[in-house]
């Protein structure tokens, strides 16, 4: 199976690492460095590759960057498995500080929203325009239906003992991960699909394929900012927010119902219609000229 080609003979992304945390991360650069800074960053057991039909078009506008958080694509696996959001948001706050890429635009999807969401509310200055992509979290669930502390403690810690004894998935060929890939989400396209899966899988020492994420990802973290505390720091966020959810996923009632008008200064709210969880796969030309106008004519 082959990979995407950039359209029009145009080079595709150069790779490169940076630290955070002593963790080696890996990202993506699309090129244009006089052009203003865009940070794409992904959800949770995928990739930046995820961002690769995005950036295509909009690679002539915009300093594309699109990292593979801990854990995630080619950025190292967090040896104490600590995969918490503020973890993520450390990671990026680094890329933007070591790269000097603020004022910088940010597109964000599912975990990656939660994470830029987090970040543009501690570090308000530094982001110019967030897109966030079925990426607010879960719905808030009053204090007194969530699990206490001790509860949640022991949670974190079994699911850490399962996680202990749990083998990646291998997969016989990289076709057997490709048709896995096509049954996560049907909307993608054949060559979307392949293309996914070649930047998402690794090839094992026998012969077998599993996905390049740490299977910790899974258990979280022990404790957390509080949902209430969580949307403190959305109050921070001074600039244009635009919140995108698909028409199939939960996340559409949360945004119309208006829960979220009150903890964002400046939002707006689209659906977009025949799109599920990915919504940047589902709905390409739709999604691509939303975020594009939302983002501006490229200046900084």
């Amino acid at each position: 199976m082959g990979t995407l080609q950039a359209t029009g003979g145009t080079a595709g992304p150069t790779s490169h690492t940076y630290f955070s945390q002593r963790l080696r991360l890996h990202y993506l650069d699309w090129g244009n460095p006089d052009a203003p800074p865009l940070l794409l960053i992904h959800g949770n057991r995928d990739h930046a590759h995820n961002w690769d039909w995005v950036a295509e078009r909009l690679r002539d506008r915009y300093h594309i960057v699109a990292v593979d958080l801990r854990g995630h694509g080619d950025s190292q696996w967090s040896a104490g498995a600590s995969y918490g959001v503020s973890d993520y948001v450390y990671d990026v706050a680094q890329l933007v500080h070591q790269q000097q890429l603020a004022p910088v635009r940010i597109v964000a999807h599912s975990l990656g929203g939660m994470v830029a969401s987090r970040y543009a509310g501690t570090f308000p200055e530094n982001v110019t325009r967030l897109v966030i992509v079925e990426g607010t979290g879960p719905p808030l669930v009053p204090p007194e239906q969530r699990p206490r502390p001790a509860e949640r403690m022991r949670r974190w810690i079994e699911a850490g003992r399962s996680l202990a004894g749990r083998q990646p998935r291998r997969y016989e060929s990289l076709d057997a991960a490709y048709r896995r890939m096509q049954e996560a989400n049907p909307h993608l396209s054949p060559e979307q699909a392949r293309h996914l899966t070649i930047h998402g899988a690794n090839q094992n020492e026998d012969g077998t394929y599993s996905w390049k994420f740490d299977n910790y990802v899974h258990a979280g973290p022990a404790l957390d900012l509080s949902p209430e505390d969580v949307r403190l720091l959305w109050r921070n966020i001074d600039c244009p927010v635009l919140l995108l959810a698909g028409g199939e996923s939960w996340h559409r009632d949360e945004i119309e119902s208006g829960a979220l008008d009150a903890v964002f200064a400046d939002a707006r709210h689209v659906i977009i219609e025949d799109a599920g969880h990915w919504v940047q796969h589902d709905q390409l030309d739709t999604f691509v000229e939303l975020v594009s106008d939302f983002l501006g004519d490229g200046e900084t």
